[in-house]
């Protein structure tokens, strides 16, 4: 099963194939379907990929293939590639009925583990995706996740073990609970506390102490917006 954002790429790219003969740059997937960077197209053509529908080749510009379409598509197990040669484009495809976002499970890459104790060193890549109600997400902007490590947020209800869903940002509000990265080395689930020229980033539970450093060696990352819990 695709999400919504997965078979808008999927038509996007579909599309330009049967009219252009090659797919569309990233920067063009960007555009079409309104992300704000193309680390969302990329996590997007993993998830396409990974379920069989297209295929990257290596050392080719541009290289994406589509392997098959879903049922939504008129596409079938069998459907194989072929290069449009100019001419007529494709006649347009009836689009499907309208689904409310909230109501698609959105896949979030999970970018590892983060600290809620100790920091940790900065994290960067994706270990899987996990499947997240459209309704936890905040309007607009990229979101990821996260698994939680330690006990320094459980006042604050979340857990060891817990899957924190991350909006990026650059900014935060006082008492907004963030990813924060400290002197680009470290990351860690905090609250947020402005002092002047410093920033505390409190833990909520009083074993561990308030860290309060320079602003300019901390880096909001992002701000935490949905949590999932696994019994």
């Amino acid at each position: 099963m695709l999400t919504k954002k997965q078979l808008d790429l999927l038509q996007f790219i579909h599309s330009r194939v049967q009219q252009d003969g090659v797919p569309p740059s990233f920067d063009e997937m960007k555009e079409a379907l309104d992300l704000r960077s193309k680390s969302g197209i990329h996590r997007l053509i993993t998830a396409l990929e990974e379920r069989g529908f297209i295929r990257r080749l290596a050392h080719r510009a541009r290289a994406i293939e589509i392997v098959k379409l879903p049922d939504s598509m008129g596409g079938d197990a069998g459907f194989r590639p072929k290069v449009v040669q100019g001419g007529k484009p494709a006649a347009p495809e009836t689009p499907a009925p309208s689904i409310p976002d909230n109501l698609h499970a959105l896949e979030l890459p999970v970018m590892g583990r983060i600290a809620a104790g100790v920091p940790i060193e900065a994290i960067s890549e994706v270990s899987h995706n996990i499947a997240v109600p459209g309704s936890m997400l905040s309007s607009g902007g990229d979101h990821y996740a996260l698994e939680v490590r330690g006990d320094s947020m459980i006042n604050a209800g979340i857990n060891d073990g817990d899957v924190v869903i991350i909006r990026e940002t650059r900014t935060a509000d006082d008492g907004d609970i963030v990813v924060a990265l400290v002197e680009d080395q470290e990351a860690t689930l905090k609250t947020l506390r402005r002092k002047g020229n410093s920033i505390a980033l409190e833990a909520a539970n009083p074993a561990y102490e308030t860290r309060v450093l320079p602003s300019d060696l901390v880096k909001v990352q992002g701000r935490l917006v949905g949590l999932i819990r696994s019994y």
